[in-house]
């Protein structure tokens, strides 16, 4: 549209400019008339040439508008129901528990992710769950932030069916760190306090301190007011990860969720990263899907996943005497 504009433009003008030569020649217009004739049409010209620019820009602009509209009218499918229930506190952590659950994805209603599931993780456990991929572990981890809901069985945290709970009470009870963190496209200081807007700097210090953060932020030309870029652009991967960690520091929960936080790191990031975690972990009920093997050793219990069901538990010695899939595994993972 807008070389169309710009030929009609120019032709125009060309045009104006040869039947003014030709008055101006014949004597039935001055110079100084043509001249400013011509003048005054490029300035409109170029502004009806903006103006094309802009209805390319509006058409654009309308269409994200329609598409924003729909994300803003969509009703969430997992809401709190009247009379939810509270959980309750409890000093020695949550509780979590999986009843003969049964679940299938909604796009692939004709497969089991997970088949008469039944879990108990006791409070302040530290539970690893391996297994090949498709076996159900994020699945696991998914039903406990209820982002879906089972169409069987029950997911319970300190004993309350999470169907019959609040979601958002729920989810402030978890802190989850995950394989690819997102980073905003903001400050340091903005994507740190996303785990408690109300955290202060002393607090976000202390956090980034725990995480091994510390240093490499200080080093950023503002420090906590630098600009991370898009996707943190400007940190390396272990960097990120260990913003998500102080992050879930600075939460400060009782739940902790780590969905494979060290499989894409570098062995010197993975030390760094490894020691955050285990501070992090102190005191709180931890499920961690992991492939390396640093991380599933240090796990009170190890549950191995195949199928969407458990085939084997135990402590990493034992399941390695066992001689079963946890063994077979453990090649690959060291």
């Amino acid at each position: 549209m807008t070389a169309v504009a710009i030929f009609l433009i120019f032709g125009s003008i060309t045009l104006v400019m040869w039947l003014g030569a030709i008055d101006v020649a014949a004597g039935r217009m001055s110079g100084g008339s043509i001249a400013a004739f011509v003048l005054t049409g490029g300035l409109v010209a170029g502004a009806f040439g903006a103006l094309s620019e802009s209805w390319g820009d509006l058409l654009r602009g309308a269409g994200a508008a329609s598409r924003l509209e729909e994300l803003l009218r969509a009703e969430p499918t997992i809401t709190a129901r009247p009379g939810s229930l509270p959980i309750p506190h409890s000093d020695d952590g949550v509780h979590i528990r999986f009843d003969h659950v049964e679940f299938r994805y909604p796009a692939r209603p004709d497969m089991a992710a997970l088949h008469n599931f039944s879990l108990d993780i006791r409070p302040g456990e530290r539970l690893a769950l391996v297994g090949p991929s498709g076996a159900g572990k994020t699945t696991v981890l998914q039903l406990i932030l209820r982002f879906y809901d089972p169409q069987g069985g029950t997911v319970r945290l300190n004993d309350i069916a999470l169907t019959d709970a609040d979601p958002v009470q729920a989810r402030n009870l978890m802190a989850l760190v995950p394989q690819e963190t997102v980073i905003f496209a903001a400050s340091a200081r903005d994507n740190l306090r996303y785990g408690r807007w109300s955290a202060s700097d002393e607090e976000i210090w202390a956090a980034a301190r725990a995480a091994n953060a510390e240093e490499f932020l200080r080093a950023l030309p503002d420090g906590l007011d630098s600009y991370l870029g898009e996707n943190g652009a400007r940190l390396s991967g272990g960097q990120r990860q260990r913003i998500a960690i102080a992050r879930a520091l600075l939460r400060d929960v009782p739940i902790l969720l780590l969905d494979e936080a060290t499989s894409a790191l570098d062995n010197q990031s993975e030390h760094l990263v490894q020691q955050a975690l285990d501070r992090l972990m102190r005191g709180r009920t931890t499920i961690v899907i992991a492939h390396r093997l640093s991380t599933i050793q240090s796990a009170d219990r190890i549950i191995v996943m195949d199928g969407g069901a458990i085939v084997e538990q135990g402590t990493h010695d034992e399941l390695v005497r066992s001689g079963g899939l946890y063994a077979r595994l453990q090649g690959h993972y060291s």
